[in-house]
């Protein structure tokens, strides 16, 4: 079902702030032609009751099944487009083997727009089938294929964020993975940046990313040179930080300072930028992460193969660090951001309890960890529309109408509602703990369904 031009009724369920949820019940979502939300309404309201029958004289009013919930679209902060091929394995070294013998020899075979085609084409459906209507993607040092990911993204109707990996360190890339020179990784990004915008029919659905790998992977000339050319241009900056001990130790050998100050002085921590993973921040790295608005992307699983810690969410957010959620395809074998969320909350806990049954349980933990289903739901959707500065995440007039149509009675349903024990407050939860792909019947990008039943998808 397409939703633009129509009014939608039934219920919706979003987290528009980090403090809980509100359940929208036989509510009214007017949609225009452009998939914009022009007006939201509940039965308690004056003029609901009108707006509800003028969209039924109209013919414009779609009704909803009773036990369906609609949801935002979630967004997803950080995905390595082309390791989707190795989802699920190579995760049996630590972060620095695991890129020499896993990681760059598949990314480099992007070299091949056939084999890039393939992969890409087959991630982005996947990826809106799960629900992910946003998408932050690491591509490969590669210009044709990381533009051929961004039209891909805009033929299928996925809202996107592309960038062109830029690494030029000779001493932590191989030879047969990075960029000529420092220069060579500049023009890369500024190509990019410019032929997507001219990509036909890319209206701001698909944007470029200026992308340094992280610390170790660039030169401080590529770093200097990305900081100006972010100043030049306002773009989105995506990189690591702060990941893992090794990562996080070598910027401090190599500078004398951490992942984030140094950022900060290349001119590469702005408004716009996310930062994955970051577990090993400091309270003052924190403190000027806030300051600059920068936004964490926070890969509760992949976190658990390569970082050696769990990302201090709490600590992070009191600081007034804005974060949102990443599956990091493929550090983690997840490529659904509700499985995400499951391990958001399940990190938190094991944070907040502690892990080692020899330590004193009064000693074990990390208190005031824990998360539940609210914030991490908040987190996967407009907590990630927020960090990307994205009119999406939420429903309220002005934002675009990015979201899922989960159906407890869909074929295959995993989730099950029961009548006689679950009201509406408990189909949040349930959903979020056991909804499967199977649930989610239709999801569509601004208003247009590009997965699920309505999609042919």
């Amino acid at each position: 079902m397409d939703a633009r031009g129509r009014t939608i009724r039934g219920r919706f369920i979003h987290a528009p702030r980090p403090d809980g949820i509100e359940i929208l019940s036989d509510a009214l979502v007017a949609v225009d032609e452009r998939g914009t939300i022009s007006a939201v309404s509940t039965p308690a309201e004056s003029g609901h009751a009108d707006r509800l029958s003028a969209a039924r004289d109209a013919g414009t009013l779609v009704e909803l099944p009773r036990r369906a919930s609609v949801l935002p679209g979630f967004v997803d902060l950080h995905i390595h487009a082309p390791q989707y091929p190795q989802l699920g394995k190579a995760l049996d070294v630590p972060l620095e083997i695991w890129l020499y013998r896993y990681t760059f020899p598949l990314e480099a075979r992007y070299a091949d727009l056939a084999f890039a085609e393939r992969s890409y084409r087959l991630l982005v459906g996947d990826l809106l089938a799960g629900g992910t209507t946003t998408a932050l993607y690491f591509a490969t040092l590669h210009g044709e294929a990381t533009l051929l990911l961004a039209a891909i993204c805009l033929e299928l109707g996925q809202r996107a964020l592309v960038g062109k990996v830029a690494m030029d360190h000779p001493d932590n890339c191989p030879a047969f993975y990075r960029d000529a020179d420092a220069d060579a990784a500049i023009e890369g990004t500024r190509a990019l940046i410019r032929e997507v915008g001219r990509l036909e029919g890319n209206d701001g659905l698909v944007h470029a990313v200026a992308t340094p790998r992280f610390i170790p992977a660039c030169t401080d000339a590529l770093l200097e040179g990305l900081g100006a050319l972010v100043g030049e241009c306002g773009c989105h900056v995506q990189t690591h930080c702060s990941e893992s001990d090794w990562a996080h130790g070598y910027v401090l050998a190599r500078h004398g300072r951490t992942d984030a100050e140094m950022l900060d002085r290349f001119g590469l921590l702005t408004r716009r930028t996310v930062l994955a993973h970051s577990n090993f921040l400091t309270p003052q790295d924190m403190n000027r992460v806030a300051a600059r608005g920068a936004a964490v992307a926070h890969c509760p699983l992949s976190n658990a193969y390569f970082a050696n810690s769990v990302f201090p969410l709490r600590a992070a957010l009191a600081r007034g660090v804005r974060v949102g959620l990443g599956t990091d395809i493929s550090g983690g074998p997840i490529s659904s951001m509700l499985d995400a969320q499951r391990m958001a909350i399940t990190a938190s806990r094991m944070l907040e309890t502690g892990v080692d049954p020899d330590v004193p349980a009064e000693r074990r933990g990390r208190p005031g960890s824990r998360i539940d289903v609210p914030l991490a739901f908040h987190l996967a959707t407009a907590g990630g529309a927020d960090a990307l500065d994205l009119p999406v995440g939420s429903f309220a007039a002005g934002r675009q109408f990015d979201a899922i149509l989960v159906d407890p009675d869909a074929p295959g349903s995993t989730l099950r509602l029961f009548d006689d024990v679950d009201g509406e407050e408990d189909y949040l939860e349930k959903i979020v703990h056991t909804a499967t792909r199977a649930n989610l019947a239709t999801v569509w990008v601004a208003g247009r369904p590009v997965a699920g039943a309505a999609s042919g998808g």
